[in-house]
């Protein structure tokens, strides 16, 4: 039982929305081999940077999972240092639905809404924080994570990295998508990206989150596969040989700054038409949405929508504006 009130399931997408890849069966990964059900963790003889790959920290995200899958089944290993391949929420996992797919988002609250010392440490219970806490003692030592999320609404496939200038060096490394964002999170709660391991400027621990495309679609899942063969060769703990993909050419990636998270204040938050996450609005001062009686507009010229949610709960965040910078 829950010991306070947490937030609502996100809400069902008002259409049906096609389940087209195959839901993963990870039943021989659930075990792990960490000490940590769905933690798999390889190490190599020679020394290097420990690099993990998360999956399903939402449960219904099931193409990160398809991912790890087809790396576990290939016999993927480290030439040096160490490499976690880890599945997230396995609870809400389980409960998956394709006639149902957006209702196993979570179980009890947001698992990329936990990630805060104070409240890992704290009495409160929820399976999210169950399954945070006993995730946290890999996490914490963690060097280069990638942390794989798809998208139930319409926008262009973009990295996060947080604030710090280091996963936004990071995020540019590896270079796909091309759209990397620097933000500040979500008033409801960190992420894993946001943990203070990874959210310390001065330390090297980085992460970040890549949003690799739409929920269900095999183009989601041959991205993320780009992400992780680009991440892995980046960090250096894989050989030439190594069962990955092909690297494919990609152009310069481009940087964008959040400039204002409009955070839902109200139920009846609304957007004037259907935007699509990572559109331009050319004009300063371009009127978007209403929360309630209070009226959202950009604050600069060139502002990049970053991720609207057109059906999002009080509270909740609603959609980031950003700018491109150098």
């Amino acid at each position: 039982m829950l010991e306070e009130k947490v937030p609502p399931q996100w809400p069902a997408r008002p259409f049906s929305v096609p389940v087209n890849i195959a839901v993963p069966d990870i039943r021989r990964w659930l075990a792990g081999n960490s000490g940590i059900p769905g933690a798999w963790s390889f190490a190599a003889p020679m020394p290097g940077p420990h690099v993990a790959i998360t999956a399903l920290i939402h449960g219904n995200e099931i193409a990160g999972a398809a991912v790890l899958d087809r790396m576990l089944r290939a016999g993927l290993r480290p030439s040096r240092g160490r490499l976690s391949l880890v599945f997230g929420n396995l609870d809400a996992f389980a409960r998956f639905d394709r006639e149902d797919p957006t209702a196993t988002r979570f179980i009890d609250e947001d698992l990329n809404r936990v990630w805060d010392n104070g409240l890992l440490d704290s009495p409160r219970r929820s399976a999210e924080l169950r399954r945070a806490r006993d995730l946290r003692p890999l996490v914490d030592t963690v060097d280069m994570l990638v942390d794989l999320h798809s998208m139930l609404w319409a926008s262009d496939p973009l990295i996060l990295t947080g604030e710090t200038e280091k996963a936004a060096r990071f995020g540019l490394a590896i270079g796909t998508p091309r759209v990397v964002v620097a933000d500040v999170g979500h008033a409801g709660g960190r992420r894993l990206i946001d943990y203070a391991r990874f959210a310390e400027p001065a330390t090297p621990p980085v992460a970040v989150l890549v949003e690799a495309g739409d929920h269900w679609e095999p183009a989601t899942v041959a991205r993320m596969e780009q992400v992780c063969a680009r991440m892995l060769r980046l960090a250096g703990v894989v050989a030439e040989d190594a069962p990955l993909p092909l690297v494919e050419p990609a152009p310069p990636p481009r940087f964008a700054r959040v400039t204002r998270t409009v955070t839902a204040a109200s139920r009846g938050f609304t957007f004037l038409r259907d935007f699509r996450g990572g559109e331009v609005i050319h004009r300063r001062n371009t009127l978007i949405a209403v929360d309630g009686d209070e009226e959202i507009r950009t604050p600069h010229d060139d502002c990049m929508l970053v991720m609207p949610t057109p059906l999002v709960p009080r509270g909740h965040t609603a959609v980031r504006l950003a700018r491109f910078e150098d």
